[in-house]
């Protein structure tokens, strides 16, 4: 479950662990990326999102990955 950070906004744990053991953020998951956005596409900040700086990279990796994909916009017109 999803707890609450400090702005409001929903804080939970968006990297996967892997069989091997590795952490990764899956860029196929377009709604969990999508509460990291702002209304107008932007990435949002660590301070905002509530991240270690590890995790805000990966984060950060999969939107752009998503968004050459097309699974993610660009801006803010289609959200």
């Amino acid at each position: 479950m999803a707890e609450f950070g400090r702005f409001g906004s929903p804080r939970g744990k968006f990297a996967v662990k892997s069989s091997n053991g590795t952490m990764y953020v899956e860029y196929k998951n377009t709604d969990a990326l999508r509460r990291l956005m702002t209304p107008n596409g932007k990435i949002q900040s660590r301070k905002k999102t509530g991240l270690d700086a590890r995790e805000q990279r990966m984060v950060a990796q999969a939107i752009r990955r998503a968004r050459y994909m097309g699974l993610l916009p660009y801006t803010s017109a289609t959200l």
